[in-house]
């Protein structure tokens, strides 16, 4: 009797414990907010200590946008800044549109978000939902930014999230289909950077948790988003004169 007394009050703390983690969708929003607070502070910094000109082109995203220190470099001479926040999800960069494009009035979003909200949760969430929020974010530069262009940078089949590689696909390929019915919004796809000939993942691009890359792997990024750039930078500052 004295064991089973002491299962369920075992039991009954774990609950309670799994309990306290269930948040309501306000008060996840408010964590996330906090979460993501520092981020901005360093943003708010680097406003007042460099002037950034409006209308230029702003990367914008989740923590493989974050992680490129270097874009403004291997951009130049276009004009760019990175306001990528790690850990971001496409929920995150509609919250956060006021301080990520508002201040900036960008000619151009170069846009990656998504590859959290695939891997969050013990059940993939449907692509479709997932995208409808970067749809969403499109149809805000659309009606603040009526010509600003969005270049949507596929999300990438990293090898730590195997199991939802079709989830990705499916996310990639909506986008996809968008960006091509739709004015002013480009698809670049960079998994062709991540495999083989085989078509297998490589591993020496990615740091240990095979999700982020080592900085080489943003030559190749550079090699492949580049262009489709520069293409749209000449077209918006042409239309500008």
């Amino acid at each position: 009797m004295k064991k089973i007394l002491l299962l369920l009050s075992f039991c009954c703390a774990v609950t309670s414990g799994w309990a306290a983690e269930i948040l309501s969708p306000a008060e996840e929003a408010a964590k996330r907010w906090k979460q993501y607070q520092p981020a901005f502070d360093a943003f708010d910094e680097q406003d007042r200590a460099t002037l950034f000109a409006p209308g230029g082109i702003v990367f914008v995203g989740s923590s493989i946008f974050r992680q490129w220190t270097t874009v403004p470099e291997q951009m130049a001479p276009l004009p760019v800044l990175n306001r990528a926040f790690g850990g971001s999800r496409t929920g995150d960069q509609l919250a956060r549109f006021d301080q990520v494009v508002t201040p900036y009035a960008p000619k151009v979003i170069v846009y990656y978000c998504g590859s959290n909200d695939l891997k969050a949760g013990a059940v993939a969430e449907d692509p479709a939902a997932i995208f409808s929020r970067f749809r969403a974010f499109s149809e805000r530069v659309q009606a603040t930014l009526p010509q600003t262009r969005i270049i949507f940078v596929s999300s990438t089949r990293s090898p730590d999230r195997v199991g939802r590689w079709e989830q990705v696909d499916h996310y990639n390929a909506l986008a996809r289909a968008y960006c091509s019915a739709t004015p002013h919004r480009f698809f670049v796809d960079i998994n062709p950077a991540l495999v083989d000939a085989a078509g297998h993942p490589r591993l020496d691009l990615y740091k240990e948790d095979k999700l982020h890359f080592h900085p080489p792997t943003y030559v190749e990024f550079t090699r492949i988003i580049r262009p489709v750039l520069e293409k749209v930078w000449a077209e918006v500052s042409r239309k500008a004169k």
